[in-house]
């Protein structure tokens, strides 16, 4: 992916170890409001479920978004009764504000959602997590539209999903199938920088965090889900659906400015295979030549249909010179975006003038062709002129591709200078391992999850005794943001709430949540099993 600004500012894709941890892998959020009936149950169904079948350590975050009923004491007493549930409460509403909150101070690598009344099956879980875990994906959703899906809802319902979605792609060109499905998923190294620039805080906030993480090129995983429809649900849907269209119309027009730093979601140069080097041709040369000649063709069509309008209004050179100019500078923003993969504002007011100079030279040559054309007879016939333009343009746009990649956009990285370090380095994490670099991560190359004081490059050495403390669970404050764009500080909300560490609780620590899991079946470590 190549920006104007400095090398990806997210670390590479890794496999996070497979060994038991004492940090919690997935942190799975409850968001709920009210929801006094029905809170106990399903945390305990959902307790239940990952206690049994999950390989790694979790932990289930109750995330009270300003109860008015018995919802906090339920969820206060859940978490003195099950060892790896704890609860947080807002004193504001919003669901994109509670996971927010919760997501930016947890120290999980990977984070989760469900509503509260699991309509998803629970057995679509780990699916929904194990390409975050191994390194392939970086955010997962549940898909209800999917066609190996299994959907219990009413027509009404399912009329309006459907119909968000098909806004969805007609409006923002978003091609994941369910943008509302409460079951959700995505690392938290990709959350540190993804979720500043989020803004909603309420139901939009899922679709806007995809939309943003699909148009940065971010890997989104779906995983088709059974789900039966929640009859006592207390969304209210028209009220959603006016603020989801709102969210559409303010996600599109800052995206239409470019005023979202998507660049800043980069992954390092390399991490995309398509950026490994082919033996004896140019890096990336393989790529930019097949985007460059669909544009290309794509321009030359366009070229035409402006030059077959214009020459019913104008002499045969004024209509090339107008058709060449309006296709040249559509020619130089679709190759700064798909071809050269060029992001942000940055640098196109002087891209376009120079494309304006590699149009000079192919009016140059188109032009020559006329007076050539024109000077071997006398009247010739629009179909020699399109033929002659034709293969003029050819040449143009052989020299404009050279141009474009040797001139207007350079690759950088060619320069032999090494590209800047990520933004949010393994502080969390050591290993015994050396970390290679350019390739820097919270989870690169770790044998085990051992905390480490900030600074140390010292994994703590393997004990069943060992607790995080207070400066191992605090969250750190070089993952605030990318140092190109301010924001507010990782840990904090620009809205006032309960102060919450992944590391402490109002009234206990979260020393239960870091015990080593037992295995599923006490065979799993049994010598004498042969299996």
């Amino acid at each position: 992916m190549r920006t104007d600004s400095s090398p990806g500012t997210l670390p590479a894709r890794e496999h996070l170890p497979a060994g038991d941890a004492g940090t919690p892998v997935l942190d799975v959020v409850v968001p709920v409001y009210n929801e006094e009936k029905d809170l106990q149950p399903c945390v305990r169904r959902l307790h239940e479920h990952l206690a049994r079948t999950f390989p790694y350590a979790f932990r289930i975050t109750i995330a009270d978004n300003a109860s008015t009923d018995t919802t906090p004491q339920v969820a206060a007493r859940l978490e003195a009764e099950l060892p790896r549930v704890r609860s947080f409460r807002l004193e504001q509403k919003g669901r994109g504000r509670a996971l927010r909150a919760v997501w930016s101070a947890s120290d999980a690598p990977v984070l989760a959602y469900m509503d509260v009344d699991l309509s998803t099956d629970l057995n679509a879980l780990l699916p929904l997590v194990a390409p975050l875990i191994s390194g392939h994906s970086d955010l997962a959703i549940g898909s209800r539209l999917a066609r190996s899906s299994r959907v219990v809802r009413g027509p009404k319902r399912e009329f309006i999903s459907r119909a968000y979605n098909l806004i969805l792609r007609g409006s923002l060109q978003a091609r994941f199938s369910d943008a509302q499905c409460g079951f959700k998923a995505i690392r938290r190294d990709v959350a540190q920088v993804l979720l500043p620039l989020v803004e909603d805080t309420g139901w939009f906030f899922d679709t806007e965090m995809l939309v943003l993480a699909e148009r940065a090129g971010l890997r989104i995983h779906e995983v088709p889900v059974d789900w039966v429809d929640d009859p006592d649900s207390t969304v209210h849907i028209v009220r959603t659906a006016t603020d989801d269209l709102k969210g559409v119309w303010r996600v599109g027009r800052a995206l239409a400015t470019g005023s979202i730093a998507l660049d800043r979601l980069a992954r390092p140069f390399g991490d995309d295979p398509r950026d490994r080097d082919i033996e004896d041709v140019p890096r990336g040369l393989a790529r930019q030549l097949l985007g460059f000649c669909v544009v290309g063709g794509l321009s030359t069509l366009f070229y035409l249909l402006l030059y077959s309008g214009f020459r019913t209004l104008a002499g045969s050179q004024t209509a090339n010179a107008l058709a060449l100019l309006v296709s040249a500078i559509a020619n130089t923003a679709a190759n700064r975006r798909l071809t050269f993969g060029v992001r942000g504002r940055a640098g196109a007011v002087r891209h376009q003038a120079q494309g304006l100079v590699v149009f000079g030279i192919g009016l140059a040559l188109t032009s020559g062709s006329l007076v050539a054309l024109n000077a071997a007879t006398s009247d010739p016939a629009h179909s020699t002129e399109l033929a002659v333009l034709i293969a003029a343009n050819l040449a143009a746009t052989v020299l404009r591709f050279l141009l474009f990649r040797a001139w207007v956009f350079p690759d950088r990285r060619d320069s032999g200078t090494p590209a800047a370090p990520s933004a949010h380095p393994a502080a969390g994490y050591a290993s015994t391992a050396a970390v290679r670099p350019g390739r820097p991560g919270p989870y690169a190359h770790q044998d085990r999850f051992q905390p480490t004081t900030q600074g140390s490059t010292e994994a703590h050495p393997p004990t069943t005794a060992h607790r995080p403390t207070a400066a191992h669970t605090e969250p750190r404050a070089e993952y605030a943001a990318a140092p190109t764009v301010p924001t507010v500080p990782y840990g904090t909300t620009p809205y006032p709430t309960t102060p919450f560490r992944a590391g402490d609780a109002a009234d206990r620590t979260w020393g239960d949540a870091t015990m080593r899991m037992r295995p599923v079946r006490p065979h799993d470590q049994d010598s004498r099993n042969t299996r």
